[in-house]
């Protein structure tokens, strides 16, 4: 890579800064590796700090204006104050801890369509700043993700898109302000009751919480409405289980109970929920069997009205030093 300029804060002739990672894939929970590089410009200057963040594009819902913004969401420094000579060549090694709920960017080798992620390197100057290199990073999921997308395609549901939203979601501890959306067509045998399902994981060290969006299709006499179902797998059960059956099961009795639970209270017409707000009515289905046992910790059967919580931080509150 070349070095970039930094003229804008520092002016012409000022310091330069390239980071150079010694491997972009990574994973949720794991480390990046590398070195940031620094050239001294025409004349001595003092360093105030050098730092690096993780950053990504979340849609952001405000009133009736939806737009996409540029976030920070972790941050470290690797380097304090120090004095850099006139073309003087400095190296800083670093590894970056990658947070556990990082958004999947990548799967199967390929980029997913509308997600975007960088390593932002920043570099202070006698109180100037500049976000001197951006460095393409692809989060691979971990093995549990990667096993329920694997039988999620295995089942024949198609992937559409994915992106980030503002927001959190109710009952689970959600450290990042955000959450990532994974939306598949349904497949062929799910068809005739779902228009789409939205797949959100949110991770930690132990395992994994997969909370799902069934978009339904609305009968003659009915509207179509959001279903929720939130289950929970642990890491060390990933290898255990028939992911395609399990999942077959979310969907199935997910809206299976949620078609119930509409029936036996007499709903009939309204609008679509909106997850954003926390408006809609969600209810998660139970597994039976011995599916259940294995993933110890499945929360359902539970009404999930609300769930998604379109307020929280400001994005100005993200990461931390």
């Amino acid at each position: 890579m070349v070095f970039k300029k930094l003229l804008g804060a520092f002016g012409v002739g000022g310091p330069s800064v390239d980071t150079v990672l010694s491997n972009p894939n990574t994973r949720p929970g794991l480390t990046l590796e590398g070195q940031v590089h620094i050239l001294g410009g025409d004349h001595d200057v003092e360093i105030e700090q050098v730092a690096l963040g993780l950053v990504t594009r979340v849609e952001v819902e405000s009133g009736d204006a939806n737009y996409d913004a540029t976030v920070e969401f972790h941050r470290i420094a690797v380097a304090g104050r120090f004095a850099l000579k006139k073309g003087e060549r400095k190296e800083i090694p670093f590894q970056f801890p990658v947070p556990w709920e990082t958004p999947v960017t990548d799967v199967y080798g390929q980029r997913l369509h509308g997600m975007t992620m960088g390593l932002r390197t920043e570099l202070a100057v006698a109180r100037a700043v500049d976000k001197g290199d951006l460095d393409p990073v692809h989060v691979h999921p971990l093995p549990a993700q990667e096993r329920i997308l694997d039988a999620f395609t295995g089942l024949g549901f198609r992937f559409k898109s994915a992106d980030l939203e503002r927001g959190r979601i109710r009952g689970l501890n959600q450290t990042l302000p955000f959450y990532q959306e994974i939306e598949f067509w349904p497949a062929p045998q799910y068809s005739g009751s779902i228009n789409e399902v939205e797949l959100t994981f949110v991770a930690d060290q132990h395992g994994v919480d997969v909370v799902l969006e069934f978009d339904k299709r609305g009968g003659f006499f009915t509207g179509g409405h959001d279903a929720f179902g939130r289950f929970r797998v642990e890491h060390a059960t990933v290898d255990q289980t028939d992911w395609a059956a399990v999942v077959d099961g979310w969907v199935r009795q997910a809206t299976e109970r949620y078609s119930s639970f509409r029936a036996s209270h007499g709903f009939h017409g309204g609008g679509h929920g909106s997850k954003g707000h926390g408006r809609g009515i969600g209810v998660g289905g139970a597994i039976a069997g011995a599916g259940a046992g294995l993933l110890g910790g499945m929360v359902l059967g539970e009404a999930m009205e609300g769930m998604f919580d379109g307020g929280g931080e400001d994005f100005g509150d993200f990461g931390g030093e």
